[in-house]
């Protein structure tokens, strides 16, 4: 039993027994017809209600000790909780009449009794079905909560599949230019593009890390399209020291550098500039448009992707604003 449980079960007994101890209240009328059976003792009262609850307790601890039960061992269960009332019921029943002052009828004094007992356990038996119900509906809820992350974290693992070739593919690209061009460039190219991919492969358990870890690896992403473009390609950040502690899913940025240079003209007379800001409790990724009129092909991983892992991981989708100078993508922030 959890502690929600206990705490059912120590209401429920205490309640049954005020319940069907209630009718002693009815010997308080001296001329009344109850009155004539037994008088009205607290201390009987009190021994009854509590000696009752402590029973219907029992009966809840018996069956439902363990949160996972077997059909056979709720048989078993059933067949101790009957014996136990039979027990239960002649203790209390001899101890009543031995230190308790009655003046009933013997027959009817057991009679009661055993009435009182026996609504007692069918009481019980009934909370205690109403809570295998529960446990059964808390268990398939978890089943379903467990599945649904499998099932995100197994996407999320595919999306971070498709990125990582994408991006190698186009960093090899440009490598096997740097390489014939100049060897000494390409082993500073080698170095932060290592740097990336380390920083790809140490995903946190969250997939989410603050904006400040972001910025640091795309300095090294900066430094590959600047070996590329040269002084065609410049980055800004305006992001104050103490809003880079939001959060937003592991490998955000490099992708949208990526899209910004992949769709756009970039040459040293029409320079690309990417600035990176907060506005609003957004992060904003804004660059200058200049489209090319042939855009190279493009797979439609891009801006789907990190949709997608917004959706899954922020529960609110990017936000796409395109004018005839610049396009900008708005990303939610988390804390």
């Amino acid at each position: 039993m959890d502690k929600s449980e206990r705490r059912i079960c120590w209401y429920s007994s205490f309640l049954i027994a005020l319940l069907l101890s209630s009718p002693k209240f009815l010997a308080l009328r001296e001329n009344g017809f109850i009155a004539q059976f037994w008088h009205f003792n607290l201390a009987e009262l009190l021994f009854q209600v509590f000696y009752n609850s402590a029973f219907c307790y029992l009966i809840f601890y018996i069956n439902l000790r363990r949160n996972n039960i077997s059909t056979n061992k709720q048989i078993l269960n059933a067949f101790i909780t009957i014996a136990l009332m039979i027990v239960c019921c002649l203790a209390g029943g001899i101890f009543q009449r031995r230190f308790f002052i009655n003046f009933q009828l013997k027959g009817i004094f057991w009679s009661g009794y055993f009435t009182r007992f026996f609504l007692s356990t069918l009481f019980t038996g009934i909370i205690i079905k109403i809570i295998y119900l529960l446990r059964k509906s808390k268990q398939k809820d978890r089943e379903n909560s467990q599945l649904k992350t499998a099932y995100l974290e197994a996407e999320l693992e595919l999306l971070k599949e498709q990125l990582n070739p994408h991006f190698l593919f186009n960093s090899l690209s440009s490598l096997s230019g740097i390489i014939r061009e100049d060897p000494e460039k390409a082993q500073y190219f080698i170095s932060h593009l290592s740097k990336i991919f380390r920083y790809a492969l140490a995903r946190p358990l969250n997939n989410l890390v603050s904006i400040a870890e972001e910025l640091t690896m795309i300095r090294s992403y900066e430094q590959l399209l600047k070996m590329r473009f040269e002084d065609a390609f410049t980055l800004e950040t305006d992001i104050d020291v103490n809003d880079q502690n939001f959060t937003i899913p592991h490998l955000t940025l490099q992708p949208l550098l990526e899209n910004a240079a992949k769709h756009n003209s970039v040459s040293l007379t029409r320079p690309l500039t990417v600035k990176i800001y907060i506005d609003d409790d957004y992060l904003l990724v804004k660059n200058n448009l200049q489209e090319i009129t042939e855009p190279e092909n493009s797979t439609g991983i891009g801006l789907a992707n990190l949709n997608s892992r917004f959706c899954i991981l922020m529960h609110q989708e990017i936000e796409i604003q395109k004018t005839t100078d610049s396009f900008i993508v708005k990303l939610p922030l988390k804390r």
